[in-house]
C-alpha cells in the first residue's frame, strides 16, 4: 500500500466509521463476507440517487453471493438519513444497506477517494473486498458517468468462481463470444502439462483450453 492508498492483493485498512446503522470497524464487520464498498459525490444528486436505487434493487443477488454493500460520502449521517428518507418516500425504496457519512473526509483521503479537481466531492469509486479482507478489484468512474450494477455483480460472481476453481474468467462472462458460460483452464507451464491439456479439455491451443464449470 502506497500513500495509503490500498491496492489490488493488499489489505483492506482498518477502518472505524460512522454509518446509517450506526459505528463499524472495517473491515472487520464484514469478517468472513465479500463486501462492495462504493463512494459517490454527495447526497440529493441525480446520478447518485439512480446508483443507490440500481444496487438496492441487486442486493438480495449481492446477498445471495455473500457479499454485503457499504456506501460512502464526505456528508453527515443527518444527510444521509434524509436522502434514504427521500429515496423511499418518493422513488418507493428503500435503502437497506449502511452508508458511512464520512464528514472529516479522513476515510475517503486514506482510500485515495478525492479529486483534486474536484473540490471536496469523492469519485465514484468501488472496492470489491474478500473474505480474508483482500482488496480484489477496484473501480473508479467520473461524476458525469454512472456505474453498471451488474458488472459489479458478474465481477464478484467473477472472482468467487476463480477463487473456487482455479480458473481464469473470460471477456463479457458468463456470455462470452468464444466460449459461452466455460471457463479459461490457466496456461501450462511446461511441456508435459501441455501436451496433457490438449487431451484432458477443449482447447483452440495448449495455451487456449477451456471448460465448463463443474
Amino acid at each position: 500500500m502506497e500513500g495509503g492508498i490500498p491496492l489490488i492483493g493488499d489489505k483492506f485498512p482498518e477502518l472505524e466509521v460512522q454509518t446509517t446503522h450506526g459505528p463499524m470497524k472495517l473491515p472487520k464487520v464484514f469478517a468472513g463476507k465479500w463486501f462492495v464498498l462504493f463512494s459517490h459525490p454527495a447526497d440529493f444528486t441525480p446520478v447518485c440517487t439512480t446508483e443507490f436505487v440500481a444496487f438496492q434493487k441487486r442486493y438480495d443477488k449481492f446477498q445471495e453471493l455473500n457479499c454485503e454493500l457499504i456506501g460512502l460520502s464526505i456528508d453527515q449521517v443527518f444527510s444521509h438519513i434524509k436522502w434514504v428518507e427521500w429515496i423511499k418516500d418518493n422513488l418507493n425504496e428503500e435503502i437497506k444497506f449502511p452508508i458511512i457519512a464520512d464528514d472529516t473526509g479522513k476515510v475517503a483521503s486514506t482510500l485515495g477517494l478525492i479529486h483534486p479537481g474536484k473540490g471536496t466531492n469523492t469519485v465514484r469509486a468501488v472496492f470489491i473486498v474478500d473474505p480474508q479482507g483482500v482488496v480484489r478489484a477496484m473501480l473508479y468512474y467520473p461524476q458525469e458517468l454512472g456505474r453498471n450494477m451488474d458488472e459489479i455483480l458478474r465481477m464478484v460472481r467473477g472472482l468467487q468462481v476463480s477463487d473456487k476453481e482455479g480458473v481464469a474468467i473470460p471477456a463479457n462472462w458468463p456470455n462470452n463470444e468464444l466460449l459461452g458460460d466455460e471457463v479459461i483452464i490457466p496456461p501450462a507451464t511446461d511441456e508435459e502439462t501441455a501436451r496433457k491439456r490438449l487431451q484432458e479439455y477443449t482447447c483452440y491451443d495448449w495455451w487456449f483450453c477451456h471448460k465448463k464449470l463443474s
